[in-house]
């Protein structure tokens, strides 16, 4: 799908639509922790590599980049080196931020503002929070929604030290955002993606716990924060996100199922700036029309496919 019809984002509009096509699928290909530095050019390419050889190969509705895009000075020439080249591709494309990505000499919301102004992004310069609606293959309404959430960095808590969480305000912006949509499709919720760079508690419990379905690299521990705020609780009060979808860990590539929750990482996506022992690539997801089911696999910068799999399906005993 070329950048091209219209969308509108919480009543204000940016020139792009993203709809099922006619077999009724919608592709979506995450790139997280890209990790870009501009200072290590030969180990920062293979990042740009992956990701033109992953859009070439997959064609996807919808980029989404879970954080993490850059680590390095200068911030901003880092992030236009990114951004450029994702945009080359004509892909509409939406971002959120990660740990890192502000440890520079940019803040989030002037690398917000940077993300929004670029030829195919679809979020507004205001939005760190936002849900991307994507239409039925005929147009006549929406039939499924993405939701984007800022994870933040690190706590400000001196007795609750590590990784930030998501906060009550934005679980609440979650919970309105999905009840006026269930509210338009007549009380049913919609089916549902979210993504988000670092992963909740509960990616942590459904990798320890032994009845639970876990498929993919599990090569070190969930870095979570310490609280729970409780949107894992929110997702399945709501009833509509069908999985949840992070970055973070880079030797961490699993799907587990909780509580009828997919909790999956992406694949790491970024070169040898920083650790790393997979090969480098993006999770496809592709969404059904009218259905609460994606398949879900990883490509690699290497053009391979891993760990193909169908949601529910693949993660129900039977």
């Amino acid at each position: 799908m070329l950048c091209m019809v219209a969308l509108s984002l919480q009543g204000q509009t940016k020139p792009n639509q993203l709809r099922f096509n006619t077999k009724g699928e919608f592709k979506v290909v995450q790139f997280t922790d890209v990790h870009y530095v501009p200072g290590k050019p030969e180990e920062s390419k293979k990042a740009l590599e992956c990701i033109d050889q992953v859009l070439d190969a997959e064609q996807p509705d919808l980029v989404v980049l879970t954080g993490d895009i850059i680590y390095g000075s200068p911030a901003e020439e880092a992030m236009r080196t990114v951004l450029q080249r994702v945009s080359d591709h004509q892909v509409p494309f939406v971002a959120t931020l990660g740990n890192h990505d502000d440890e520079q000499e940019m803040k989030r919301a002037d690398l917000y503002r940077l993300i929004s102004s670029w030829p195919c992004n679809l979020q507004l310069a205001e939005q760190t929070d936002f849900v991307v609606p994507v239409a039925a293959s005929d147009g006549s309404k929406t039939a499924a929604l993405l939701y984007l959430i800022d994870s933040h960095s690190y706590s400000t808590l001196p007795d609750a030290k590590g990784y930030a969480w998501i906060d009550g305000e934005q679980i609440n912006w979650y919970r309105t955002q999905s009840r006026q949509y269930a509210e338009q499709n007549g009380g049913t919720p919609l089916p549902a993606l979210a993504f988000f760079h670092i992963p909740l508690p509960e990616y942590g419990q459904a990798a320890r716990s032994e009845g639970c379905i876990l498929r993919g690299n599990r090569m070190e521990p969930v870095c979570s924060p310490v609280l729970n705020s409780g949107l894992f609780t929110a997702i399945k009060e709501q009833g509509d996100v069908m999985g949840c979808f992070v970055g973070h860990d880079h030797d961490n590539d699993y799907a587990a199922m909780w509580h009828k929750v997919l909790l999956a990482y992406g694949r790491y996506t970024g070169g040898n700036t920083v650790y790393n022992h997979l090969p480098n690539g993006a999770r496809v997801i592709v969404l059904k029309e009218g259905q609460r089911a994606f398949n879900t696999w990883i490509r690699l910068r290497t053009g391979e496919i891993e760990q193909p799999t169908t949601y529910p399906d693949s993660f129900v005993k039977q």
